[in-house]
């Protein structure tokens, strides 16, 4: 048995019982179910229909999101989540690179390297090397002015740990922001790189080994092994190219905005809905909801 879940952004709320109800139809599915009026549905179908993508394309277009999985188990006993433009809105080091006067070049390097152009170690060691000389106050100044949690993020955090979930934010980016970011969240634990400072000032250099794909791989095996479980446990989002072989392992891998290079290779997709789509995903309706 699948389940075909049907999105609308939360800001938009315009998903109307018509929709859900003549594609319900055409599949021959069950009973739906409404997870939030006017933003989440849901209904079961024996199997994946043959014009899925099809239909999702045409959803795709007027502003919906869709997805089709299993339907057992959609519940999950771990999140395992990018940082950088997932569970924030930006990207921490090209935040960084505009305090040092080199924006543009790392913004480039950036965009390239969530796209899979580039390989990731050397994109960030290029990176970071143009911070060299940037003094670490700055670090704070972005956080205070310029990061913003990505809607829907607190929520799901919260409440998948009601359930009983291991929450980690597994980031390609640096442990001065996955911390406060990570407590902002409520998360159980952070990952990231290192930046390296000297007196007062960064380096250029980041800590080695560099967290990349195959860490946030290793992460989610460390962390399904530690309680007993699987990857298949486990719910995992991301937007970028170092994203993509955890989104790839997990149980239920979710590509959020992602990177068209990216989200071509990922079944589940997000690309109007925020962070709380991730909950409806595993069948939590708004009245489930911790905030």
């Amino acid at each position: 048995m699948q389940t075909i879940t049907l999105l609308a952004a939360p800001t938009r709320a315009d998903l109307s019982p018509a929709l859900v109800e003549g594609l319900r139809a055409r599949w021959n599915g069950g009973h739906s179910i409404w997870l939030a009026e006017g933003a989440a549905a849901e209904f079961p179908v024996a199997d994946t229909p043959a014009n899925f993508w099809d239909e999702w394309q045409g959803l795709q277009e007027q502003g919906f999101d869709m997805a089709v999985q299993p339907t057992a188990g959609r519940r999950k006993a771990i999140l395992l989540a990018d940082m950088d433009s997932t569970m924030i809105e930006q990207e921490c080091i090209d935040e960084l690179a505009d305090f040092a006067g080199v924006g543009a070049r790392v913004a480039d390097i950036t965009a390239r390297a969530m796209n899979g152009e580039l390989n990731f170690h050397e994109a960030l060691t290029e990176r970071v090397a143009l911070l060299a000389g940037l003094a670490e106050t700055a670090i704070t100044q972005v956080l205070d002015s310029r990061i913003t949690l990505a809607p829907g993020g607190r929520e799901l955090v919260a409440t998948m740990r009601a359930q009983g979930a291991y929450t980690a934010l597994v980031s390609g980016g640096f442990l001065d922001f996955t911390g406060p970011v990570a407590k902002a969240l409520g998360f159980d634990e952070h990952r990231a790189n290192t930046l390296l400072a000297d007196g007062g000032v960064l380096t250029g250099h980041v800590g080695l080994p560099i967290l990349g794909r195959e860490a946030k791989v290793q992460a989610l095996h460390e962390i399904s092994a530690a309680r007993g479980l699987t990857p298949a446990d486990a719910l995992a989002v991301g937007d970028g190219a170092n994203d993509l072989g955890m989104l790839q392992l997990a149980g239920a891998g979710v590509a959020l905005h992602a990177k068209p290079a990216v989200a071509a290779q990922v079944d589940l997709r997000i690309n109007h809905g925020d962070l709380t789509a991730l909950l409806y995903l595993q069948g939590y309706g708004r009245d489930e909801f911790v905030t």
